[in-house]
C-alpha cells in the first residue's frame, strides 16, 4: 500500500513542479515583455541628435560659433529634463508604494535618470573642448536661457491677449483715441491763430 500510494504521489509532484516552473516563466516573461514594450521616459534628443550631426559634417564643416549654439541648446534640454525627473520621481514612487502604477513605469524613469547622468557628463566634456572651464558654467548658462525663454513667451502671450481683447470688444488702442478724436476748440483756435480782430471789422459786422 505505502509502495502504491507514493507511486501516485510522484506523478502529481512531477506535475505540481511542472505547472508551478511554467506559471513562474510565464509571469516573469510578461514582466520583461512589458517592461520592453514601455516607451521611453522621454522622447528623442533631437538637440543632441542636432549637435552630433553638426559635428560630423566636413564639407564644409560647420563653424564653432553654430556647434556651441547647438551645444547650448542640448544643455538646456538636458536642464529642462533634470527638472522634470526631480518633479516626478517622488510623485511616481508614492504611487508605486500604493500599488497604483507598475514597476515598468519606475524602471523607465531610473532608466531616464542614468541615461541624463551620462548626458550630463558628455556636455560638459564637449564644452571643455571650446573652452577650458566652460562645462563647469555651460548649464547655469543654459537654465538662465530658459528663464529668459518663459519670460519673452509670457510677455508675447500677453501682448497678444491685449491685442485680441482690444478687437474683440473694439476698444481702440492708446493714443489712438487722442490722434482720431476732433478738436472741440477749433473755432477758438482759429480765431486765436488769426490774432485779435480790427476795430475796422468789428464795426463794420455791426452795420451788417
Amino acid at each position: 500500500m505505502a509502495g502504491s500510494s507514493t507511486s501516485v504521489l510522484v506523478p502529481v509532484l512531477y506535475m505540481v513542479i511542472i505547472l508551478g516552473g511554467l506559471g513562474t516563466f510565464s509571469m516573469i516573461y510578461r514582466r520583461k515583455s512589458a517592461a520592453k514594450s514601455l516607451p521611453p521616459y522621454f522622447p528623442t534628443h533631437a538637440e543632441r541628435n542636432v549637435y552630433v550631426t553638426l559635428l560630423q559634417k566636413t564639407d564644409p564643416p560647420a563653424s564653432d560659433a553654430l556647434l556651441k549654439s547647438a551645444l547650448v541648446r542640448r544643455a538646456m534640454t538636458d536642464v529642462q529634463r533634470v527638472l522634470r525627473l526631480r518633479e516626478d520621481k517622488p510623485a511616481l514612487q508614492n504611487l508605486l508604494q500604493k500599488g497604483s502604477i507598475g514597476e515598468d513605469l519606475w524602471n523607465s524613469l531610473l532608466a531616464a535618470e542614468k541615461e541624463i547622468e551620462a548626458e550630463v557628463m558628455e556636455v560638459v566634456a564637449e564644452a571643455n573642448s571650446f573652452v577650458e572651464g566652460w562645462g563647469q558654467i555651460i548649464f547655469p548658462t543654459a537654465n538662465e536661457m530658459i528663464a529668459n525663454e518663459k519670460m519673452r513667451t509670457l510677455y508675447e502671450s500677453s501682448e497678444n491677449l491685449k491685442s485680441s481683447l482690444s478687437l474683440k470688444y473694439n476698444v481702440p488702442k492708446p493714443g489712438l483715441a487722442t490722434l482720431a478724436a476732433p478738436s472741440t476748440n477749433g473755432n477758438a483756435d482759429s480765431d486765436t491763430e488769426s490774432g485779435p480782430r480790427s476795430p475796422s471789422k468789428q464795426k463794420a459786422k455791426k452795420r451788417k
